[in-house]
C-alpha cells in the first residue's frame, strides 16, 4: 500500500510532517509518497537520520497552497502545489490514500473536484475524530466543510460517518446521534426535525437527538451536524480544554502546598492530558469522495502525522467507500 503526504501541509511543515512520515513507514510498513520541495525533504531526511522501511518516493514542487488562498486554487493557480500533485497521484490510482496538514478548504475543493464524488453523494463532508474522557474517542461530522446543509445531507453523514467508524474505529453497530437543543424528537428547527425522522428510516443505529453537554461523555459515536456548527463546537471544545489545563497548573503553582499536591499527582495529571491529546486520533477524513482522504491538524506534529497514516492505512484497507455506496442505495441516494 501507498500513502501519498503533502510534506508541505501544516505550520509544522516538512519538519514534523516527514518525520512522522518515516515513523508511519516503520511501524505499519506502508510505502510513502511525499509531494514538495525535495531538497527541503532531503535534507529533514538527513539532519535527523530518519529511515523508511518501506518504498519513499519524492515528487518536487515549489509551491505550496497557503491557508490564506483562495481553496479553488488548487484546481487553477496552484495546479502544481504539494496539495495539488499529492491529490493528482490519488486520483491517477498512483496511491492508495491520502494525508495532508494543509488549508481545510483546499482539501475539501481538492477531494470533491479532483478525486471526485462517490455515487449518490450530495456534499463531502469531513468528521474529526474526538478524545473523550472515557477513553474512546468519537467522530463528530461535519466540522467545517459545509455551513449550511439540507436534511437528507445530514441524513447521508450519518450513514457515512456510521460505516466509518464501525469499520476504520472498529465500534460495532456505532450510536449515531444528531446534535440538537432538545433530546425530544420535535426539538429544533424544520431542517433537524426533518432530519430526525429521515435518520431513524436510514439503515443505521440512530439514537435520536443529542445536546452539546452530552458529547464530552461519548453517549454515542458519533454526533452528526452542519458544518457550521460542528466547527463551533469543536474550536469550543479545543478551548475549553486548553484553558482547563492553563487553569489546573495556575492552580497547582499557587501555593508551597499546592506545588506538593502537583508532585503527587503529576502522573495522573499527565495521564489525563494525554487522553485528551487529539495527536493520538490522527486526522479528519473526508467522507463521500471516491477515495480515502485524511486532513491531519494544522498544528499536527509527527505523532499526529503517523495516527493520520495509520487512519489512511484502515480507510483503504477495510472498503469504506464501497460499503458507504451499497449503504446509499439502500437509503435511495442512488436511485
Amino acid at each position: 500500500m501507498r500513502i501519498v503526504i503533502d510534506a508541505f501541509g501544516g505550520d509544522n511543515a516538512p519538519l514534523e510532517i516527514v518525520k512522522g512520515a518515516a515513523c508511519a513507514s516503520n511501524e505499519y510498513g506502508v510505502d510513502i509518497t511525499l509531494t514538495g520541495n525535495e531538497e527541503a525533504i532531503n535534507k529533514v531526511i538527513a539532519e535527523n537520520a530518519l529511515t523508511f522501511s518501506g518504498d519513499l518516493k519524492i515528487i518536487h514542487t515549489d509551491d505550496v497552497i497557503s491557508m490564506d488562498d483562495d481553496p479553488t486554487s488548487i484546481l487553477k493557480a496552484h495546479k502544481e502545489s504539494s496539495m495539488a500533485l499529492a491529490f493528482k497521484e490519488l486520483s491517477e490510482d498512483r496511491a492508495d490514500a491520502f494525508v495532508s496538514a494543509g488549508s481545510t478548504g483546499a482539501i475539501v475543493v481538492g477531494g470533491t473536484l479532483i478525486v471526485k464524488r462517490i455515487k449518490g453523494v450530495k456534499r463531502p463532508a469531513l468528521g474529526s475524530m474526538i478524545p473523550s474522557p472515557g477513553g474512546k474517542p468519537y467522530l463528530l461530522m461535519d466540522m467545517g466543510a459545509n455551513a449550511e446543509c439540507r436534511p437528507e445531507m445530514l441524513c447521508q453523514f450519518g450513514v457515512m460517518a456510521s460505516v466509518y467508524v464501525e469499520n476504520v474505529e472498529g465500534i460495532k453497530n456505532p450510536k449515531i446521534g444528531l446534535l440538537n437543543i432538545g433530546t425530544e424528537e420535535t426539538k429544533g428547527d424544520p431542517l433537524h426535525q426533518e432530519a430526525y425522522s429521515l435518520l431513524k428510516e436510514a439503515p443505521i443505529n440512530f439514537v435520536g437527538n443529542i445536546e452539546s453537554r452530552e458529547m464530552p461523555k461519548g453517549v454515542c459515536d458519533a454526533v452528526i451536524t452542519d458544518g457550521f456548527t460542528g466547527n463551533i463546537a469543536l474550536k469550543l471544545m479545543e478551548g475549553t480544554i486548553t484553558t482547563m489545563f492553563k487553569l489546573v497548573k495556575k492552580t497547582m503553582m499557587s501555593s508551597f502546598l499546592n506545588k506538593i499536591a502537583a508532585l503527587i499527582l503529576k502522573k495522573d495529571l499527565y495521564g489525563l492530558k494525554s487522553t485528551l491529546n487529539s495527536s493520538a486520533v490522527g486526522g479528519a477524513p473526508l467522507l463521500g469522495v471516491k477515495k480515502p482522504v485524511i486532513k491531519a491538524h494544522g498544528s499536527s506534529d509527527a505523532l499526529a502525522i503517523k495516527n493520520a497514516v495509520r487512519q489512511a492505512i484502515n480507510f483503504a484497507e477495510r472498503n469504506v467507500i464501497g460499503i458507504i455506496s451499497e449503504k446509499l442505495v439502500e437509503t435511495g441516494a442512488q436511485e
